[in-house]
């Protein structure tokens, strides 16, 4: 079941036509919330509507896409909102991963991926999503959960699929937007939430002997909150962080 040009459709497949440029360049843009979190559908709007004037593409009938994603929030806990540079928006359902769970409990292990994947565009969030994939699939054949983009540096950025976070010394940190990282949705609110504690959170750039002395690290996005990573395997060795961390934990437990 999806959405798509104001319509629900019941099938596993989708008819576009041969010459559509969301097709041939992943030209489109997207992003993806739970359902359970619709009070922050404005958030995700906006992100769509930034985008889409930047790139000088249509603007949907937004009530229309709002329609779509009210019918289908009872039958997906994770929707897709994607949106064609005519307008057409097409919004899909998926399950949470089968594994969140035991990651937050536990943590997860991520590679540093390969300097070449390096995403399009950064700070729209685009169809055209290659470079991330194939370094995700990278880590996955090795039975790894994720991976980690890097610039020319060296510098951590983000992985391929969230922002990082790190603390140490009394305080969280982030790679900065101007870095070249996808500004999430998350991560705006994880900010937000963290000044409104009286938590010091600072941006700054995360090169590869700095991130050695953080105590603990974690990725986050709309779907999975906060994910605390254990170990980062990186050309120069294997890092190892505190899952359990107090202030992580804490975090974790703050709900987006």
């Amino acid at each position: 079941m999806y959405w798509y040009c104001g319509k629900s459709i019941e099938s596993q497949t989708i008819e576009l036509a041969i010459d559509d440029p969301g097709l041939l360049y992943g030209a489109s843009v997207f992003t993806t919330l739970r359902s359970d979190a619709l009070a922050v559908y404005d958030r995700h709007y906006d992100r769509l509507q930034s985008s889409l004037s930047d790139l000088d593409w249509h603007q949907p009938d937004w009530e229309r896409v709002r329609s779509g994603v009210e019918y289908l929030a009872p039958h997906f806990p994770v929707l897709r909102i994607t949106i064609f540079p005519d307008g057409r928006e097409l919004i899909t359902g998926r399950d949470l991963p089968p594994n969140l769970a035991t990651w937050q409990q536990e943590g997860v292990t991520v590679i540093i991926a390969d300097r070449k994947y390096t995403r399009s565009l950064p700070q729209h969030k685009t169809g055209n999503y290659l470079a991330p994939w194939l370094a995700l699939q990278q880590a996955r054949s090795r039975n790894i959960q994720e991976a980690i983009l890097t610039n020319d540096c060296g510098d951590w950025l983000e992985t391929t699929t969230g922002n990082l976070w790190g603390y140490r010394d009394g305080c969280w940190y982030t790679p900065p937007v101007s870095a070249g990282i996808l500004p999430g949705i998350a991560r705006s609110q994880i900010i937000e939430y963290l000044q409104q504690q009286n938590r010091s959170v600072v941006e700054m750039t995360w090169d590869a002997e700095w991130v050695k002395d953080l105590d603990a690290i974690g990725y986050s996005n709309s779907v999975i909150h906060l994910l605390p990573i254990h170990t980062v395997i990186s050309p120069m060795g294997k890092l190892d962080y505190t899952t359990h961390h107090p202030e992580m934990e804490w975090l974790i437990n703050y709900e987006l």
